[in-house]
């Protein structure tokens, strides 16, 4: 600890949004700004670079920064590997050699948070406590043969806290690793402003639905085949994300290109009628949902573990299974009392389960309290 008994984090992240207008791992930049809130912490943020805190110590050096500039202008890290060619393999052994020098130059500091948990398969620990928050998206790297038992051996060293961000990942995650590392799952918060949101129109034509995601085949789901004779007349399918892959867009959709949170919650929540997510995606917890909860807005979604996770049918949301299903939950929704009922009972869930970033941090500095404690 330092002579004023702070804490001193630092923390690595691959995404970081670079504006307001940048739609890119916004969760990132909430968590970095409840946690540079506290006054007990003093953190260090290794990634690209962005609009962060005064009070929060950057320490990627300039070589890194362009570096990430362009590895963000290529879609990000997913992105790229999704591509599966020499650029992909050679911007992961560049991220592993710049992860490791982050690590190895960083000495004055009590924990290490780490977000995915590609960001510790280089790491060199010399005992220093480790947090690592996960993703739905790290389960794919688990499934890479010989990675669980190198990150067993990081893991190992020294106190160890993995904080998966949804309850669904927990058993898996104590499998590989319960007996080197304490599992325990970390929910994310949701920024005050998605609570304050009061819809204007709640149910009246044209009804608008919303799906906000990044645009590929594994996001969109089957939600175009099965919408196709839905969402025509009083029923509009509003787009939001950026096209990653090259997918046909129906005529009846109307797609809006890339989005970002604030736009999302002054113009397009408060006039939704719900927002729909058919993804068969390595889905963690995704936050828009936990954003359209928290403003009343009923959601329609496939049954990932992921959306299992945090909607209760019928109570919380609708989960769908087939395009008759989908034609269902569109038309219950379409019932103003109906609509009301479940988008409030998804905002008193998301809370009383979730709260706000500020609790999260909370939720984080208790993590940390434990590494530092040996526990």
């Amino acid at each position: 600890m330092t002579h004023d008994h702070k804490m001193r984090v630092f923390m690595t992240s691959t995404s970081f949004p670079r504006d307001s207008n940048d739609w890119k791992a916004t969760f990132i930049k909430s968590m970095v700004n409840s946690l540079a809130a506290r006054a007990d912490l003093d953190l260090t943020f290794w990634g690209p670079r962005g609009d962060l805190p005064s009070n929060v110590a950057y320490a990627a050096n300039a070589i890194d920064a362009e570096w990430f500039d362009k590895l963000l202008d290529s879609g990000g890290i997913a992105n790229v590997l999704r591509k599966k060619n020499i650029a992909s393999i050679g911007a992961v052994l560049a991220l592993v050699r710049k992860l490791r020098a982050a690590y190895a130059n960083s000495p004055c500091t009590d924990v290490f948070h780490a977000n995915w948990l590609q960001s510790v398969t280089s790491m060199k620990r010399d005992g220093r406590p480790l947090l690592v928050t996960v993703l739905g998206t790290d389960f794919a790297l688990l499934k890479i043969p010989g990675i669980v038992f190198q990150l067993r051996r990081i893991f190992g060293v020294g106190p160890c806290f993995i904080a998966p961000n949804a309850d669904w990942m927990v058993p898996r995650l104590e499998a590989c690793f319960g007996d080197v590392a304490r599992i325990q799952c970390i929910p994310f918060g949701i920024d005050n402003g998605w609570f304050a949101i009061s819809r204007a129109k709640t149910a009246v034509m044209p009804y608008r639905w919303l799906l906000v995601s990044r645009i590929t085949r594994a996001k969109v789901g089957p939600l175009f085949e099965w919408g196709d004779d839905i969402f025509r007349g009083e029923h509009e399918l509003h787009v939001f994300g950026p096209m990653q892959e090259n997918i046909h867009m129906p005529a009846w959709v109307h797609y809006h290109g890339a989005t970002n949170p604030d736009e999302l919650r002054e113009l397009h929540f408060p006039t939704a009628t719900g927002l729909v997510t058919l993804s068969q995606h390595d889905e963690g917890r995704p936050q828009v949902m936990l954003e359209a909860m928290a403003a009343g807005v009923p959601i329609v979604a496939s049954a990932l573990a992921a959306h299992l996770d945090i909607i209760k049918e019928g109570v919380t949301g609708l989960i769908v299974r087939s395009g008759g299903d989908l034609r269902k939950a569109i038309g219950k929704l379409s019932l103003p009392e109906e609509n009301l009922k479940i988008g409030m009972q998804a905002r008193s869930w998301a809370k009383e389960k979730l709260g706000t970033w500020e609790d999260c941090a909370q939720r984080y500095v208790n993590a940390y309290q434990l590494l530092t404690r040996g526990h």
